[in-house]
């Protein structure tokens, strides 16, 4: 009975609802959208870091992802081919695609050279000019990035036993589109174009879950096995012929410092030929891994290594219980 009679309440309130009309209603619903407009634009007004409403001279990062993946198409000509072309010939094809990045990447510099104040009192004229230049300077750099990608591929082909074909470990390896990604951005970060390089880098950050910082620097012959959670901080140094596996972190000790420790070496340097293990981690700027060193899994290490060692963590143990 109890429930019969709150089912004929539900049906009195509802009927009246519709006697209402949809008038009132959508007036008190039009009302309360109003005050929450206004109290969210309200909000805008105080000094805070999330509020940016200069939409129009700020960097897009949307149109520097495009910006990426149409560089990733004249790095890899064929592999990342845009089918909507209807150009046959390669070079009228990637013509139009270097074209359009030039006009995009110097349109996407200059706003960042002025919204991140890096010439201040410099002319609009003049920081075109600074952007073009640099644009340039990258696009040049081109050949040397592709040389350096082309090791990185035969390191992972030969590296990897699982690996059907260098074809299979451009379009399918994770590690290989994160390295290419940094390889790209690390050459914007020496031109001196702020933000898009990290633009970059973290984007293929949440693409593959590899996180490499554009100022690092690393050799050629650089493989990343299944890379997931992988970290390589700013100031690392890495060497030719490195195997970095899932998990590793390349890190600082501490950033308690912030803003204190920019420019300061705050994380390792790995020589040439070591491999380091899953799970591991190397912190510290002063920390040295010397050449043909392999570390361990699970490894946790803050003071340099010497050459042609072998490390690993004693006495691990598993426990059961019932």
């Amino acid at each position: 009975m109890q429930n019969a009679a709150i089912l004929c309440e539900c049906i009195l309130i509802s009927q009246k609802k519709r006697k209402m009309g949809n008038t009132d209603m959508g007036r008190l619903n039009e009302d309360r959208v109003e005050s929450i407009v206004q109290l969210i634009l309200d909000d805008y007004t105080d000094e805070r870091a999330v509020n940016k409403t200069d939409l129009y001279n700020q960097p897009d990062k949307k149109a520097v992802i495009e910006i990426v993946e149409k560089l990733l198409k004249i790095l890899y000509p064929g592999y990342y081919s845009d089918k909507a072309y209807k150009i046959y010939s390669l070079r009228n094809n990637m013509s139009a695609t270097i074209e359009d990045v030039i006009f995009h990447l110097k349109k996407q510099t200059m706003i960042v050279l002025k919204y991140c104040g890096a010439y201040p009192g410099c002319a609009d004229n003049d920081l075109e000019e600074k952007a073009q230049n640099m644009v340039f300077d990258f696009m040049e750099k081109i050949p040397q990035i592709r040389a350096y990608l082309d090791t990185d591929i035969q390191a992972a082909y030969e590296g990897d036993p699982a690996a059907g074909s260098k074809d299979e470990v451009i379009l399918s390896y994770p590690g290989l589109y994160a390295i290419s990604v940094y390889r790209i951005a690390h050459e914007l970060f020496l031109l001196g174009v702020p933000m898009i390089p990290r633009i970059m880098t973290e984007h293929a950050h949440s693409v593959t879950g590899i996180d490499i910082h554009p100022g690092a620097t690393i050799g050629k012959y650089f493989f990343m096995d299944h890379g997931t959670g992988i970290v390589i901080g700013e100031t690392t140094v890495i060497g030719e012929h490195v195997k970095v596996y899932q998990g590793v972190t390349l890190g600082g000790l501490s950033t308690k410092g912030g803003q204190k420790l920019k420019g300061v070496k705050r994380h390792p340097t790995i020589r040439d030929y070591v491999t380091i293990y899953s799970g591991s981690s190397i912190l510290g700027g002063d920390t040295v891994i010397e050449e043909n060193v392999v570390v361990g899994g699970n490894t946790f290490i803050t003071k340099s290594i010497s050459k042609d060692t072998k490390v690993s963590v004693k006495d691990q143990e598993l426990q059961f219980k019932n």
